[in-house]
């Protein structure tokens, strides 16, 4: 038995993989890599059924002062293409994704440090009155770090108001890495790594679920890596609040500070996502990446751990500076997940299944 068979052995097992088996794993054979996690998929999840949901993501303002490397879509607060969409573009926007049966709305976008408070909480009740099906999965841990600085409260009262007005969870941006060595790099003004993670903790704790992502293939070693899964899976011991995993790669082009930067490959991809599945042994959903990684290889993730392919798009205006563009409706992701061998179902943000594509 080589070293790989030991490390997926144990995984096989149920027992924990360590910071040393996770790195080790990165030096194994992808396709080998790749059926150990589509087995612990299939012992958690059926094996043929890939979920999706129908949402809409809304970038409300690009104003940002944390003037990260890796961003081409933020505007410094006070520049000519800076913008803050009013509370009638916003609903027009959600209006579009209720006529075409979603569920789901993330609210987010920059630092913005001229929006006051109500801003935010007026918008979030006036949601939930106007589009009470929706499920409205909005703004980062780094606005959420913002607002409890800037309006001086804790951040268990910025939950509760928040919470109290319609928030009903968190999507998983602004990790990137939590290593800070990597943070000091490619985001010094954002959240630290330990900052972000208490975001979540207390978020989690005043009965908000999230998401937790990575981005991979910029400064970050392997080791960095699994050192951030390990964060995740330390928080999800604690507070269960974490309801999927998002992996994806870094997209260079069209940020002026990361062109040096070679992007990283599909392989590369895939083993993250696979190991990422074998890591995290208490969260329940992984989500292939298709926006970044391109449709073809998102539905490859399929095999490699992933149960789930993430919402529709019916625009990102986030990637769109760096080149992505991409519009993907309920049928694409459908088409998508049966030629991949899967039956289809749409969820909500709860992972309940609304309806089956047999």
């Amino acid at each position: 038995m080589d070293m790989h068979d030991r490390i997926l052995g144990k995984c096989l097992d149920g027992k924990r993989l360590t910071l040393e088996d996770g790195v080790l794993l990165y030096s194994c054979d992808l396709l080998r890599l790749g059926r150990a996690a589509d087995q612990v998929r299939k012992k958690r999840h059926s094996d043929s059924v890939v979920t999706f949901i129908v949402d809409r993501n809304i970038s409300y303002t690009n104003a940002c002062i944390v003037d990260c490397d890796f961003c081409a879509f933020y505007r410094k607060p006070g520049d000519k293409e800076a913008y803050t969409m009013t509370y009638e573009q916003i609903f027009a926007k959600i209006q579009e994704l209720v006529d075409l049966g979603g569920t789901q709305v993330l609210i987010q976008g920059g630092v913005n440090p001229e929006l006051s408070l109500e801003y935010y909480l007026d918008l979030i009740r006036a949601v939930r009155q106007k589009f009470p099906t929706v499920h409205v999965h909005s703004f980062s841990v780094v606005e959420f770090d913002m607002i409890s600085k800037k309006f001086r409260l804790p951040l268990e009262e910025v939950f509760r108001r928040f919470k109290e007005a319609g928030l009903n969870s968190l999507p998983g941006g602004g990790a990137e890495i939590l290593v800070e060595r990597v943070r000091n790099i490619i985001s010094p003004k954002k959240a630290t790594s330990e900052r972000w993670l208490d975001v979540m903790r207390t978020a989690h704790r005043a009965g908000l679920k999230s998401t937790a992502t990575m981005v991979i293939g910029h400064v970050e070693t392997l080791e960095e890596r699994i050192l951030h899964l390990l964060s995740i899976r330390q928080v999800q011991d604690e507070t269960g609040g974490f309801r999927a995993f998002i992996p994806w790669t870094l997209s260079p082009q069209g940020t002026p500070r990361m062109q040096h930067i070679k992007p990283t490959g599909g392989e590369d991809y895939l083993k993250t996502v696979a190991i990422s599945r074998l890591m995290l042994d208490n969260v329940e959903h992984i989500q292939s990446g298709w926006l970044t990684e391109g449709l073809k290889l998102g539905q490859i993730a399929l095999g490699f751990g992933c149960d789930d392919m993430g919402g529709t798009l019916l625009e990102d205006k986030v990637l769109e500076p760096t080149g992505i563009e991409v519009k993907t409706r309920r049928e694409d992701l459908i088409r998508l997940i049966r030629e991949a061998g899967y039956t289809a179902a749409q969820r909500n943000t709860n992972y309940e299944i609304l309806h089956v594509y047999n």
